[in-house]
């Protein structure tokens, strides 16, 4: 196991955490994070581009000219492809980009995430936030506590309401509760940020 310290929100340390290994402590698996990370972003896209057929587009009910005998090409439909105006020929329609992970996959990735942000230095856990109110310029204070500069995550206990108010007007930071946590949310940042609550939980989870 790997021991951490725990810092208040005063960036002070005021114990320290054993990490489990099976969660912190692997080989990072770049290429199945690589491939969750695809999923997350494919199930987001909205796939509404839509394109007009020819049997869509309106107009052109009416042959142009006679078949034969005027020497230009024989058409049936000014809507056709080949005119200015006509249908689409393989455009996009509306449909789902979401392709299927598997869970095993999808829970080594997370781990993977988060070993590779503790190999590196870019984790963080936090006792908690002891917000009596929200307050969006003491989480301003306890970033700059923690030493925390540009794009952070900061993952917190499902229930931690103040914590979540004081944050989420903040630009850089990225704040959800631990029950969305995710692989893409785990490494799209500088700084991954985990409260004692969040930590316990991440570890039930991916032990």
């Amino acid at each position: 196991m790997t021991s951490i310290d725990i810092k208040d929100a005063s960036g002070k340390t005021v114990d320290t955490a054993e990490l489990a290994a099976s969660v912190f402590g692997i080989e990072p698996n770049v290429g199945v994070m690589h491939q969750v990370v695809r999923a997350q972003r494919a199930a987001w896209r909205s796939g509404t581009s839509n394109t007009l057929t020819r049997g869509k587009v309106s107009g052109g009910g009416r042959k142009p000219w006679r078949q034969k005998g005027t020497g230009r090409a024989r058409q049936g439909s000014i809507r056709a492809p080949q005119w200015a105006g006509g249908g689409v020929v393989f455009g996009p329609h509306p449909r789902s980009y979401a392709f299927k992970v598997n869970k095993k996959e999808i829970k080594l990735a997370m781990r993977s995430a988060l070993s590779a942000k503790l190999a590196d230095g870019e984790l963080i856990i936090v006792d908690k936030f002891d917000f009596e109110e929200p307050s969006t310029k003491a989480a301003v204070a306890a970033l700059k506590a923690l030493g925390v500069e540009g794009r952070c995550t900061l993952i917190v206990g499902n229930d931690d309401v103040n914590t979540y108010l004081s944050f989420r007007n903040i630009p850089t930071v990225n704040i959800i509760p631990v029950n969305v946590m995710n692989t893409y949310e785990f490494l799209d940042n500088k700084k991954l940020i985990l409260t004692t609550e969040a930590l316990k939980r991440i570890e039930e989870v991916l032990a």
